[in-house]
């Protein structure tokens, strides 16, 4: 079946069908491209910057400005940044900023399940309103071969809006899903490195205060 006839076979409801596919691929190249800026660059970043850390808290700095992009690093920064913080405080600030992450971490999700959810009952839609066209056609003792045969044609044609609708469904959950991995993962990892993190500081900050009487605080 050429594409021109599936799509007045299925009737109507195709075109919202083909706007739900065309705005699930245009989300699903905007979310791939930046899982893979994250996912490329994060690993790396994180290990310089608590190398860094250890040595000069100053350069671990400068390093997350230069990588403010990636939800980590700003999430780093914005404990790193506070003027003389107390471990608690430098705990809640990683934790705060790591929830204030997640919108953009989960952005455009709600977009993919609106299309998950609506596709296949837009499909079966348009099968319905198929079907009651196709029965329409058909008059009370005309119930000859050729009646009939247009009958079935009309069935089989109403039922390509159904299927467009289940294959619309299924790429978006698809993706959906691998995203939504990819979002679990970095909560993981920002919880794993804040952890590493808030204890480089602890330890500075206990032994500064026990060789000074006072602490020195990373951001001065």
């Amino acid at each position: 079946m050429e594409v021109n006839n599936v799509f007045s076979a299925g009737g109507v409801v195709m075109l919202p069908l083909l706007g739900f596919s065309v705005l699930a691929i245009a989300l699903t190249i905007e979310r791939a491209a930046f899982w893979f800026r994250v996912n490329r660059r994060q690993r790396r970043l994180v290990r310089d910057v608590l190398s860094l850390y250890r040595r000069d808290p100053i350069d671990a700095i400068k390093s997350l400005k230069a990588n403010a992009d990636l939800p980590i690093a700003r999430v780093f920064l914005t404990a790193l940044e506070l003027e003389q913080p107390t471990p608690e405080e430098f705990r809640l600030a990683l934790e705060s900023e790591a929830q204030a992450e997640i919108p953009i971490l989960k952005r455009f999700s709600v977009a993919f399940e609106t299309i998950i959810g609506l596709s296949p009952m837009l499909g079966l839609l348009g099968t319905v309103l198929g079907l009651i066209n196709s029965f329409a056609s058909l008059r009370v003792g005309d119930i000859g071969a050729s009646q009939s045969a247009g009958v079935t044609g009309g069935i089989s044609e109403a039922l390509v809006s159904t299927a467009a609708g289940l294959v619309v469904a299924m790429f978006t959950l698809m993706v959906s899903n691998i995203f939504r991995g990819f979002y679990l993962r970095q909560i993981a990892l920002i919880q794993e490195y804040g952890g590493q993190l808030e204890l480089l500081y602890r330890r500075r900050y206990e032994k500064q205060t026990q060789t000074k009487g006072e602490p020195e605080y990373a951001s001065t």
